[in-house]
């Protein structure tokens, strides 16, 4: 394939395989069949492909046949180990992909394990962009997620019309891992504004206020965040907890965010702190817990109830 031709933007209607049709796989790849792009979807789920080609989507239970003809391969996976393994694995795809077809991980991966991955790719000559989101399933609907996009400068630009198809804030981070590092210290910083938001809440609920109060002074005050914005009416204070973001993938991208500042050499106590509270909690709440049930883990600090399951 010529220079100019892998150097071009991929637009539609070019053929886009999305591996993985989740929560946010979904609808993701309903935003790009919006734009224009021929997507084939890919997921062991007959579930989720039969929703797929209800949308307009072409599903596949292999991700090799959704592979076929496609200009771009996103992943959107659990974690960086099934991304390698869809790729590289026994049965990996890398091998059979043409030489300039442009790997997007789009799932929430290690950076360190990114870096590898690339090197791996790079013999076949398959560019990679780690591209997480961030924004949760209501802007994966809209498609209005932030997207922070590691890797070469031209294949940023040649993923552009991809990425602003799902995505209204697009960040360049900088070299390959850099995005997968960026989503790790965001989710940290937002792990750690919901334990404060959590705890200020019951502090103040047992000095006698009341719980919508604080959370409106704080969204008046410096204390605002997106924890008290966004999560601590509809999910927290109203018990639901059903925020749409998994407890597990929180506790995983915070070990990521602590994992990363040990590579790195770095003693900032905080992080593994978070991390590790993240993953006490993982083990006494219920498997499918949402992260915003980590109040419910503090409330049993706090004597406030137990946790159930």
């Amino acid at each position: 394939m010529p220079d100019a031709i892998q150097s071009a933007p991929i637009a539609p209607p070019a053929i886009i395989a999305l591996i993985g049709l989740g929560q946010m796989g979904l609808p993701m790849a309903a935003r790009l069949i919006l734009a224009g792009f021929q997507v084939h979807g890919a997921d062991p789920s007959e579930t989720a492909r039969a929703l797929f080609e209800q949308g307009g989507g072409k599903a596949f239970a292999d991700a090799a046949q959704a592979a076929k003809g496609a200009s771009a391969i996103i992943t959107m996976l659990p974690n960086g180990k099934i991304v390698r393994d869809v790729l590289l694995g026994a049965n990996g795809i890398a091998p059979r992909l043409p030489k300039g077809t442009l790997i997007i991980d789009m799932s929430s991966s290690a950076p360190t394990d990114t870096t590898s991955l690339a090197a791996e790719l790079a013999p076949f000559g398959l560019p990679l962009l780690d591209a997480p989101v961030s924004g949760g399933v209501k802007r994966a609907i809209d498609g209005s997620l932030a997207i922070m996009a590691g890797g070469p400068e031209v294949e940023v630009e040649r993923a552009g019309p991809i990425l602003q198809a799902m995505g209204k804030s697009i960040f360049a981070t900088g070299p390959t891992g850099s995005g997968h590092a960026m989503k790790a210290l965001n989710n940290y910083v937002s792990a750690a504004g919901l334990i404060a938001a959590s705890e200020a809440l019951l502090v103040g609920r047992s000095f006698g206020l009341k719980p919508d109060t604080i959370v409106d002074v704080l969204n008046a005050s410096t204390g605002r965040n997106n924890s008290t914005e966004v999560k601590m009416k509809p999910f927290v204070i109203s018990e639901a907890f059903n925020s749409g973001f998994s407890f597990a993938l929180m506790a995983k991208d915070l070990r990521i965010a602590a994992d990363l500042a040990t590579h790195l050499g770095l003693g900032i106590p905080q992080i593994a702190a978070v991390a590790r509270l993240w993953e006490e909690a993982k083990g006494k709440l219920k498997p499918d817990a949402d992260h915003t049930e980590i109040y419910r883990y503090l409330a049993e600090a706090f004597d406030n109830g137990p946790v159930q399951g």
